[in-house]
């Protein structure tokens, strides 16, 4: 793609091109179709220097070839009536279209040729010879253009350059901002537009920032403190007299469990949404088989790998065994044993997939699913899940400088795959 300063640039230098052009032309059509200065000097000098009207064609020509050698230039005489008279150019000075009817003559349509008129009636035709000028000077004008042309791109470059650096510079911080850094900001330098919109840019990510740090904080902090009023009810349960049904309790376990869970992975989210949390993670060799084959026991998931893969990767074993419980929870609720396979996809990244035998996932929703919050529909509430599980996946795939996707399984169910990137 090219850079907006070089399409600018090349605009500017066009115009210029189009412009000095064209008044170059019209430059040359105007000064054609003025009265030549010249034509009076070749007029009161062809009157003393010319043999009068009726001399001999000899007499003629050696005075057009006296003043053709002094003056570096061809001529042609011609009579009233059209016929040469003589001639220093080897014919190739034609008769004037049209005779001039008056004394001072005009000059004729071509730049190098002058047409004048005599006292008597007779023409004169003069024009330049090519060996009275060099190429250069024949062509002088275009030059001139071209140097003009030269200097104003040597000299409009830096400053066009200049005022797009400052929106290439607008461009990265907005691209930063966009990519999940609050803290990006954008110098402001000058007092144009551009200045202007840097400086309301930073001002609106200043106000983002602080939006989003706040809600962030207040989220974490609310989390934290519901986990006391949730133990007290945990506790509470617990020494419930033995009137009470156990279906009762059981459904009042349930609800603590899945409260607990929520706060739990809203203070993770939370974490993982500060900016500097991936600097922040743990880094260090993890052996995937060994950690998910520990939380495929939990709920006898059934755990395969090819053969020869050492799927050993640099992240935080933490965040990548949260990763796998929330998946596996994801695919209990849809089948008695999960399947889960860990390989290797041909750009060498390790692939985990964790597969069920639900009701399957519409491709328009497969996206969605990790969204924070978000249920998939038919999705009932007595199912389980707070919409966070499959969002906390993805953040921590990403983390990790991997993706998870959801794919169709044939026969039935979802498989979601993670790639991660090799140690």
């Amino acid at each position: 793609m090219v850079r907006l300063y070089l399409r600018i640039y090349l605009a500017v230098l066009a115009s210029i091109v189009i412009f000095a052009l064209l008044a170059g032309f019209a430059w040359r059509f105007h000064a054609n179709d003025q009265a030549n200065p010249r034509q009076a000097i070749f007029a009161a000098a062809a009157e003393k220097l010319i043999p009068k009207d009726g001399s001999s064609r000899e007499e003629y020509q050696q005075s057009l070839v006296q003043w053709s050698e002094l003056s570096a230039h061809n001529f042609a005489l011609f009579a009233r009536d059209g016929r040469l008279l003589a001639d220093t150019s080897d014919g190739e000075i034609n008769p004037p279209r049209r005779m001039p009817e008056e004394r001072g003559g005009y000059s004729g349509r071509r730049p190098t040729e002058t047409v004048v008129a005599l006292a008597d009636g007779r023409v004169l035709v003069v024009r330049r010879t090519s060996s009275g000028r060099s190429p250069a000077q024949r062509f002088r004008w275009l030059f001139i253009l071209f140097g003009i042309g030269v200097a104003v791109a040597i000299a409009a470059y830096p400053l066009v350059r200049r005022l797009l650096s400052r929106l290439e510079k607008l461009e990265k911080g907005v691209k930063r901002f966009g990519e999940g850094d609050l803290s990006a900001r954008v110098p402001v330098e000058g007092r144009d537009e551009v200045a202007s919109l840097a400086r309301t840019f930073n001002q609106s990510a200043e106000r983002i920032e602080t939006l989003v740090t706040a809600n962030a904080s207040l989220l974490a902090n609310a989390s934290h403190e519901l986990r006391s009023p949730l133990a007290r009810l945990r506790m509470g349960i617990e020494t419930l007299p033995p009137q009470v049904k156990g279906a009762q309790r059981e459904e009042l376990s349930r609800n603590i469990r899945e409260l607990d869970q929520l706060i739990e992975e809203i203070l993770l989210a939370s974490r993982l949404d500060k900016q500097g949390e991936t600097a922040a993670m743990r880094r260090e060799q993890v052996d995937l088989v060994a950690l998910v084959a520990e939380e495929a026991a939990y709920s006898k998931a059934e755990l395969s790998f090819a053969e020869g893969a050492l799927p050993i990767i640099q992240g935080d074993d933490r965040l990548l065994r949260r990763m796998m419980r929330n998946l596996i929870d994801n695919a209990v609720r849809y089948a008695t044993v999960p399947e889960i396979n860990i390989g290797k996809a041909s750009d060498g990244a390790i692939l985990i997939e964790v597969a069920d035998r639900g009701p399957g996932i519409p491709e328009t929703e497969r996206q969605r699913i990790f969204e924070p919050f978000y249920r998939a529909s038919g999705t009932r509430e007595k199912d389980g899940g707070v919409g966070l599980g499959l969002a906390l996946v993805k953040q921590i795939a990403e983390r990790h400088g991997g993706s998870v996707s959801c794919l169709p399984r044939a026969g039935g169910g979802s498989v979601f795959q993670v790639r991660l990137p090799a140690a």
